[in-house]
């Protein structure tokens, strides 16, 4: 939601992108030697920001390129790449439109020189509004959405010409959790799936679960068995990234500042809780005006990064091989303040961490042995920036 209360990376959509783009990543370096890849940047839109932006990324150097504005549309806080790469896909995160309630999902075609982007059309994003997060299955022919407002999730035909079509699955959830100002009802903040394009995953801040379904070739979504996986009651799960081994789970929960590890079963769907670990230093406890926000596991599989707004950092946790398992490292500040998501590009060189209350984003480099991060000094200037997300320039 705005500010404190989402959704990206993004983890599963991140981790897919690194898989499919990190040889093509390679040949792109070698052939053209610059900015390699378009890094789209969703923000809430106001005096600074007028919709989605989108940068050049040079991983040789780590110089990000001053942003553009890609396409003007309200409130587009996430947005999802086809794994085509010729669409992206982003929510309208707001309560209503047009007398009508919910938000609202778009399509929109990329301009492969400029990465521009044309709407090619939008639909409504399901029940209940403020829609925070979306997601493009791994074929490409559906994308999901999750509601923090009403706590439901929606899916959406992708047509051939990337246009969303009909919609094949509509879930609202029910029930609450401890925590009778922020937990009285369920809030669905993030939707991905795993690897086998067979689970999705749905962290619910309301109801302290990741609710877990089986996805139809369809579109079509099922409860799973088991149905959920479970966090410390007052958590408050945001969002989900996988190890890319497939075998564990990060969960970084908003409320209480923690990050919970799960085994992950791909056969069953089943997350089973490991470890709970806070996202602050050691003693601090939670603060008004802390929470979390973005999980993502480093493409080595060494690492899992968590942002933490308020405390103003990015979490930085080293992964055990054999159990999954993680250990603190540190901290480093974003040089901004309220870090929403982040990024981390394909190479796994570089973190961009978006500073949503000081309108940046900031460039780190990431040690390949420790996995702490190196301000580059390199800054530039996104309104409400929320979402980062990279794609190759073709």
């Amino acid at each position: 939601m705005f500010s404190f209360p989402r959704i990206a990376s993004t983890g599963l959509i991140i981790l897919a992108l690194f898989a499919a783009t990190a040889s093509f990543g390679e040949t792109t370096m070698t052939s053209s030697g610059k900015n390699p890849y378009f890094v789209y940047f969703g923000t809430y839109t106001g005096a600074k920001s007028k919709g989605i932006y989108v940068s050049r990324f040079d991983t040789a150097t780590g110089k990000l390129g001053a942003p553009e504005l890609a396409a003007e549309t309200k409130n587009p806080s996430f947005v999802a790449i086809h794994p085509n790469r010729r669409f992206l896909y982003a929510v309208g995160e707001f309560s209503s439109a047009g007398g009508k309630k919910g938000g609202v999902v778009s399509a929109f075609a990329i301009e492969p020189a400029s990465g521009k982007l044309t709407l090619l059309n939008q639909q409504p994003a399901g029940g209940g509004g403020a829609p925070c997060y979306v997601s493009v299955d791994n074929a490409g022919g559906h994308a999901l959405a999750a509601n923090y407002g009403g706590g439901s999730i929606v899916v959406l035909a992708i047509k051939k010409d990337g246009s969303l079509g009909e919609t094949t699955a509509l879930v609202q959830h029910t029930g609450s959790s401890v925590n009778p100002q922020r937990q009285a009802g369920p809030h669905a903040h993030a939707i991905n799936l795993d690897a086998a394009n067979r689970f999705v995953f749905v962290p619910d801040l309301g109801l302290d679960k990741v609710m877990i379904y089986r996805y139809g070739p369809k579109g079509a979504l099922t409860p799973n068995e088991p149905a959920f996986g479970s966090v410390a009651p007052g958590s408050g799960p945001r969002h989900i990234a996988f190890h890319p081994n497939g075998c564990f789970a990060y969960v970084i929960n908003e409320m209480a500042c923690t990050m919970t590890t799960f085994s992950y079963d791909a056969k069953r769907g089943e997350l089973k809780e490991l470890q709970s670990l806070s996202t602050l230093p050691a003693g601090e406890s939670v603060q008004p005006g802390y929470s979390t926000a973005e999980v993502l596991a480093h493409p080595s599989g060494k690492f899992v990064y968590g942002s933490n707004r308020g405390h103003d950092t990015i979490a930085i946790f080293a992964v055990d091989p054999k159990s999954g398992k993680l250990t603190l490292v540190g901290h480093e500040s974003t040089q901004g303040k309220v870090p929403r998501c982040f990024g981390l590009d394909p190479t796994g060189a570089y973190l961009l961490a978006a500073n949503q209350s000081s309108d940046n984003v900031a460039v780190f480099r990431i040690d390949p042995k420790s996995g702490k991060l190196t301000p580059t000094g390199q800054s530039i200037e996104v309104g409400a920036p929320v979402c980062v997300m990279f794609m190759p320039v073709k």
